[in-house]
């Protein structure tokens, strides 16, 4: 007699060909193939509004886009977005200079001299506390405190500082997670030949984990630029430049893109008004694109061992 394989009466079944095993695996095929349609149409349900958004401002913007909404102000007599792109790139650039610093050495203190515990956790969770806090809360107490508490009126310096406290959670997390997966054997064997502590982080492990760093700073680069509710209760909104060096800081409304958008096509019926807010989307469409393309650049360049 045979076995039910068709072998000889004393063989063994194979236990990949058990009637169980093979309807099992069956049903994982199927699964794995309803799973990955699933996948896929969810990814089409995302990706299609936000292609059709993405068109929609690229083509409106790209096509309304001109010297002279570039150069003039939104209070001039031909509306532009001059004051808004000055005031974004101040205001970003200050808030990332007092963010960007503070985070990086903190995820580096954190991740490499902190000996964990129960502070180390405690400040890990309260940077993720603040990074859950929504923004407009931050902007309203930066409207109390240095608005009206300290005086300075809608100022850039307040809208940074604002910003700065929304953008540091992003860099400290990501700088201190990024340093924590470099393997623990190249500290090892960094000190292992006589080199310090100190120049074993910047030399080598910093030097891994750039591209967690860099996502960091560029997450809260691209943070920052999209907020619009704490800047207008700290920044104001104004239609001109500051009129001198001091209110370049306090005492003077700035403009900025996001606020441009939300001002001119939220809030006013003039086509040339409503204009500038396509324009003002597409113009923080190709920074945040152009901050992408740097990242790329710079991580081939500097995360070479």
């Amino acid at each position: 007699m045979k076995s039910e394989d068709g072998g000889s009466p004393g063989a063994t079944m194979s236990p990949w060909n058990h009637p169980s095993v093979v309807a099992n695996h069956r049903r994982r095929k199927v699964t794995d193939r309803i799973l990955k349609v699933l996948a896929l149409a969810c990814l089409v349900v995302v990706l299609v509004p936000l292609a059709d958004m993405f068109y929609m401002f690229a083509y409106k913007g790209l096509e309304l886009i001109s010297v002279v909404r570039l150069v003039h102000t939104t209070g001039a007599a031909v509306p532009g977005l001059s004051n808004a792109i000055v005031g974004t790139a101040v205001i970003t650039g200050l808030s990332g200079a007092i963010a960007i610093p503070l985070g990086i050495f903190g995820g580096v203190y954190m991740a490499e001299f902190s000996r964990g515990g129960s502070f180390a956790n405690g400040l890990r969770f309260a940077a993720d506390v603040l990074a859950g806090v929504p923004s407009i809360i931050l902007g309203y107490i930066g409207y109390v405190v240095f608005v009206e508490s300290f005086g300075w009126g809608y100022s850039i310096l307040a809208g940074a500082i604002v910003l700065s406290i929304v953008m540091f959670p992003y860099v400290f997390r990501t700088t201190d997670i990024a340093l924590r997966k470099v393997p623990n054997g190249l500290r090892e064997g960094g000190t292992a030949l006589g080199s310090t502590k100190t120049t074993v982080i910047n030399k080598l492990v910093l030097r891994f984990a750039l591209p967690g760093i860099f996502t960091g700073v560029l997450l809260s680069i691209g943070i920052a630029l999209s907020e619009t509710a704490p800047l207008l209760y700290t920044a104001g909104f104004g239609s001109f430049e500051p009129s001198g060096l001091g209110h370049w800081f306090i005492g003077w409304p700035v403009a900025y893109l996001t606020g441009a958008i939300w001002t001119f096509y939220q809030q006013s019926s003039i086509p040339a008004e409503q204009a500038l807010a396509y324009v003002a989307t597409f113009l923080l469409i190709l920074i945040v694109i152009g901050l992408n393309l740097l990242t790329k650049i710079g991580l081939r360049r500097f995360s070479k061992v």
